[in-house]
């Protein structure tokens, strides 16, 4: 049972802002005298009449806080150990946090914003830390076993037992274009269906089409599989790739044995 975080506590930057205010003073002319013993007829003397107040004050001008820095490949630190914390407790796989933006962790982004039907750049926009406040998650179809559901639609790969979603990796399967092997032509897509686990290699198998690392084939020739390119869209024969570390811990921790269920939509 994944332990509670809360996310917004982790990540808050305090922005303190210092108000100044500069007062003027107000002045008044004084009144000469008037002599004790002033002769009847001399005219009074005149009385100066009081000066304007000057009085100024200076309003602090509004301070906007600066935007925090996106978050994206490349970039470390305290809140980069927050997202993929906050990643891992919603399920999306980015390995161990260890406050670099690399590979397994724009993977995961990725998925997000897939789940959350956002532009898939991997980067940790405005939308994208909404999407992670809220908690957004994908929702399984399969209710009872060990499945392996393959969104077509989100292009996302999910480990789901009995209904609920343990993990979501970013996946790219067939991109629905045409290519050519051996004088023929063919279309690299990806076929829906329910389907099981019926063979696996352990290392690379160097396909006619390209390798693939650690593949475990569901449907013929079609495996899901390690890649050194896992884009965010369509774009592999008609295998489901995910990245070369994500295929090594579900080797690891016999995620996908033979004969697991494996259902494409």
């Amino acid at each position: 049972m994944r332990r509670a975080l809360t996310y917004a506590t982790t990540v808050a930057a305090l922005v303190t802002l210092a108000a100044g205010c500069d007062t003027g003073g107000s002045e008044q002319a004084a009144a000469p005298s008037v002599p004790a013993t002033a002769p009847s007829s001399a005219p009074a003397a005149p009385t100066a009449s009081p000066g304007p107040s000057t009085s100024t004050s200076t309003s602090p001008k509004p301070t906007t806080p600066p935007k925090p820095q996106k978050l994206k490949t490349g970039v470390k630190g305290a809140r980069v150990v927050a997202l993929q914390q906050r990643l891992t407790d919603l399920g999306y796989w980015n390995g161990k946090a260890d406050g670099t933006f690399g590979g397994r962790t724009q993977q995961a982004v990725y998925a997000l914003q897939k789940a959350a039907g956002l532009n898939r750049d991997g980067v940790v926009g405005p939308k994208t830390q909404k999407a992670l406040d809220q908690g957004v998650r994908p929702k399984a179809k399969s209710t009872s076993g060990r499945v392996i559901e393959i969104n077509l639609k989100r292009q996302l790969l999910m480990l789901v037992d009995n209904g609920t979603i343990s993990h979501v990796f970013n996946t790219s399967t067939g991109s629905m274009e045409h290519y050519e092997q051996n004088g023929a032509t063919f279309l690299a897509d990806t076929p829906s269906g329910k389907f099981r686990v019926s063979r696996q290699i352990d290392g690379w198998r160097h396909a006619p089409l390209g390798l693939l690392w650690r593949p475990k084939y569901f449907n013929g020739g079609i495996a899901v599989h390690g890649a050194n390119s896992v884009p965010p869209y369509p774009a592999s024969h008609g295998c489901a790739r995910v990245s070369i570390a994500a295929m090594n811990w579900l080797w690891t921790n016999n995620k996908i044995p033979i004969d697991t269920k494996v259902w494409v939509y």
